[in-house]
């Protein structure tokens, strides 16, 4: 996929639509993580699953796990918003007081592994990490069997394109939160190649992951380079420290990730988009509602399609308006706006949208209503400054519209027509059959035509009879 370039997939996600689903994923891990909390069992990966489990487990808590989890937390909460201003007030430079107040998790990690050694909170229920392989995982050799890919195809594709709109999800927003960019292009490619190693080491689907990525961001990370540090760690850790690891309790990892991701739940954008687009609105919380209802994959499908949807409801009723000129300028604006002056012989409409097969109906339909209430009408311009573009099917509703001001009696007229548009007009029989003609300015349409109109109306006043 990043070979051919379809990393474009990416832009079929909008804000409402990522930013929905990274509240909604936040809010489902971090509900998830709550089991390790408490010490009880629950599964489910959408939320009515896992409150039911956990509140039909909720007698089952363990009061240990239960101290440490909401200790751990308490404390990482505080780390995160009140060490640095505490240790800046003590006179620590700013830089030390950060790379201490990111290193809470550490201090949390390692007082609870201690503890949970000190007191021999294992044996009262408090869930460790265990034992871990000493070792890393065999280099093997994946399965050639072409009747088993056959049979995996669509679910591989479905998983790396979830996989992508996942990492991408993540990574737009991180990123947004540093004013940086990414290229989808490029995390395709990286995504590609992390699989291709995986499958050499029977790992599972390489993604970047939501609850791990948001972990990193807190702890720092900047660069590239934080993920070939986090990889070097991870391989010595795996060689050397994983004995050191098996009374970690599994409630501070978990207080960890629950609060490392409950930063990026958001509830202000829903109200900002509320206020400035409602069907930018209807997206965010159909993913919000569907992702924590349904799931991860769900959701984001949802939000997508919904997204694409409402583009097109959109695309197929675009703006059009009737302006005159502004009084002692050469701009033209739309009548219900501004004071401007207008013809009754001439009637100027501005098309704001590229002409397709979306909208080309809709136009028709409205020119022809617009121009069934000026019965005075002698000319008709379709302003195309805001048209990027025009189909074939916006082409045959252009002509229809020439045949049908034609038979009216009305001249169809173009004004600032942009160089490519005109170069596929050129190229078609519109400019031929045109009643009228295409103006480089609407300016010069409107005082043209002014001009011929009143021209044409002395020239119809009948001569005084002298009384033969």
């Amino acid at each position: 996929m990043g070979v051919l370039r379809l990393g474009f997939l990416g832009n079929l996600l909008s804000h409402p639509v990522v930013s929905g689903f990274i509240t909604a994923s936040g809010i489902i891990i971090a509900t998830s993580q709550l089991k390790s909390i408490l010490g009880i069992g629950a599964s489910g990966e959408a939320l009515p699953e896992l409150i039911t489990t956990l509140i039909a487990n909720l007698g089952d808590t363990n009061v240990p796990t239960l101290v440490i989890g909401v200790t751990s937390a308490a404390f990482l909460f505080w780390v995160r918003k009140g060490l640095k201003p505490l240790l800046t007030g003590l006179g620590l430079a700013a830089r030390p007081a950060d790379l201490i107040a990111k290193a809470g998790p550490i201090a949390a990690i390692a007082v609870s592994t201690v503890a949970v050694i000190l007191f021999d909170l294992e044996a009262q229920g408090v869930k460790v990490v265990g034992t871990i392989p000493q070792s890393l995982p065999p280099f093997t050799v994946p399965l050639i069997d072409l009747a088993l890919w056959q049979q995996l195809a669509v679910p591989a594709l479905l998983i790396a394109v979830i996989g992508f709109v996942e990492s991408v999800s993540v990574a737009q927003t991180l990123a947004a939160k540093r004013r940086q960019r990414i290229s989808p292009n490029q995390e395709l490619i990286g995504l590609g190649a992390a699989n291709v190693a995986a499958a050499f080491s029977g790992g599972y689907p390489v993604t970047g992951g939501f609850a791990r990525s948001v972990v990193n961001f807190d702890a720092g990370a900047e660069t590239p380079a934080a993920g070939a540090f986090t990889a070097v760690g991870i391989l010595v850790a795996a060689l050397l420290l994983t004995p050191l690891l098996y009374a970690l309790p599994i409630a501070t990892l978990a207080a960890t990730i629950i609060v490392a991701v409950l930063s990026l739940v958001d509830f202000k954008t829903p109200r900002t988009v509320w206020r400035f687009s409602k069907p930018d609105f209807a997206a965010l919380i159909t993913t919000i509602a569907v992702t924590l209802l349904a799931g991860v994959e769900p959701g984001v499908v949802s939000g997508v399609v919904l997204s694409l949807a409402l583009y097109l409801w959109r695309a197929s009723r675009p703006h059009a308006a009737i302006v005159g000129r502004v009084p002692d300028t050469e701009h033209f604006r739309n009548v219900k706006r501004h004071a401007v002056i207008t013809d009754p012989r001439i009637l100027t409409i501005r098309i704001d949208e590229s002409l397709t097969y979306l909208n080309a109906r809709w136009l028709e339909e409205f020119v022809l209503e617009q121009v069934a209430e000026h019965r005075d009408l002698q000319h008709l311009v379709l302003m195309c400054s805001a048209v990027n573009g025009i189909d074939a099917s916006a082409l045959e509703s252009l002509e229809a519209i020439n045949l049908r001001m034609a038979d009216a009696g009305v001249q169809l007229h173009l004004s600032e027509v942009k160089g490519p548009v005109m170069d596929a007009l050129q190229r078609s029989h519109l400019l031929e059959a045109l009643g009228g003609r295409v103006f480089l300015s609407q300016h010069q349409a409107f005082d043209e035509l002014a001009g011929e109109a009143s021209r044409a109306d002395r020239l119809a006043v009948p001569v005084p009879s002298n009384g033969h």
